[in-house]
């Protein structure tokens, strides 16, 4: 039996051609449907720590420095000018002088006292007086919060279940992209 040389050239190209067949064949992707059976969610705490402030009163005692008061003269001139007179009105010679001196005495006294209210140094301003002052106050305070981080998905398709994390809860079906390729 002879082949031929050119026979025998077609023959091996074309085996050539079946080897390297499958690295042409490109795979097939289409979408399908599974079904759901079963959804968890995945959750977790979280903490979120915030400030709580409030505002508090507090009271301070002010001790002011004390002062000696002002005090005028003209009520005692006054009252020792009327007290002197009202004193001369009283008794004869003598008498009546020694009367002038203290109804004058008198009257200034008075006089003093009636002009600057009895103050001889009990002013009322030297008493303590009590401030009050805001005073704000903030700690922090733990805040726990839950929150959903994903959901177990777990599906079946085929007769075969998988499972799968997603950040969605799909219902009850899940569309599926599906890619097949040929094993060499």
């Amino acid at each position: 039996m002879t082949i031929s040389f050119k026979k025998l050239s077609i023959a091996t190209s074309l085996i050539g051609f079946s080897f390297a067949m499958p690295a042409i064949v490109h795979a097939a992707e289409f979408e399908d449907f599974a079904r759901v059976v079963n959804v968890v969610p995945q959750i977790e705490q979280v903490n979120t720590p915030r400030q709580e402030c409030r505002t508090e009163y507090e009271t301070t005692q002010r001790q002011y420095q004390q002062r000696q008061p002002e005090r005028s003269a003209g009520g005692a001139i006054i009252g020792g000018i009327a007290g002197g007179l009202l004193g001369s009105q009283v008794g004869g010679g003598n008498g009546r002088i020694a009367a002038a001196a203290a109804g004058a005495l008198t009257g200034a006294i008075v006089g003093d006292r009636v002009d600057n209210n009895d103050n001889n140094g009990n002013n009322y301003n030297n008493q303590p007086t009590y401030e009050s002052r805001p005073v704000r106050q903030c700690r922090n305070v733990d805040h726990w919060e839950t929150r959903t981080n994903g959901y177990a998905v777990t599906y079946e398709y085929h007769n075969r279940n998988y499972t799968t994390v997603m950040p969605y809860d799909p219902g009850q079906r899940l569309r599926l992209h599906i890619s097949l390729t040929p094993r060499p």
